[in-house]
């Protein structure tokens, strides 16, 4: 019964912070939302049964994964791993104008796994966690080697500038 408060106390504190980050609430889960409705019952036996019953149909929802619980530290942990792409759409992660920079997305720090330059004279850069960045300006830099730091940093329209091994940057996207 204690645990079935602490769950629908975490999720309301993580959806409740969520929201609040992006200035728009976040749709629940309808098999959340009636656990939520309960509180509304002002008979404490009957709302005791109500979270009783709906707290049972959202513990099978996930154990079916058809809904997914996370803290606000795995959104910044998810965030971070997205880093290039634009899910600003989407209110699961944020999303909104100047969202990354106040999650301190803005750059990431990684260490360069392999990379290669195709016949245009262009690196592609896989990362240590498997993000592949492609270069899309003309700058040279001296071949990037496995093992090396790299720093990558928002540019504009959509674009990023990398740093690797402290060279200078060169503008890249992420492609997966």
């Amino acid at each position: 019964m204690k645990a079935a408060y602490l769950l629908v106390g975490l999720m309301v504190t993580a959806s409740t912070a969520m929201a609040r980050e992006s200035d728009k609430p976040l749709p629940r889960a309808e098999v959340f939302q009636k656990v939520i409705e309960c509180r509304a019952i002002p008979d404490a036996t009957l709302r005791l049964s109500c979270y009783d019953a709906q707290v049972a149909r959202l513990d099978e929802a996930a154990a079916r994964k058809e809904v997914v619980v996370v803290d606000q530290a795995e959104v910044k942990k998810t965030r971070k791993g997205l880093f290039g792409f634009n899910f600003n759409d989407l209110g699961l992660f944020g999303g909104g104008d100047g969202d990354d920079e106040e999650e301190g997305v803005s750059q990431i720090e990684s260490t360069v796994r392999t990379a290669r330059q195709n016949a245009s004279a262009k690196w592609t850069i896989i990362l240590e966690d498997g993000a592949k960045w492609v270069q899309i300006d003309t700058t040279t830099i001296r071949a990037p080697q496995p093992g090396q730091s790299i720093k990558i940093r928002k540019a504009s329209m959509g674009s990023f500038f990398a740093n690797v091994n402290g060279q200078h940057a060169i503008r890249m996207m992420r492609q997966n």
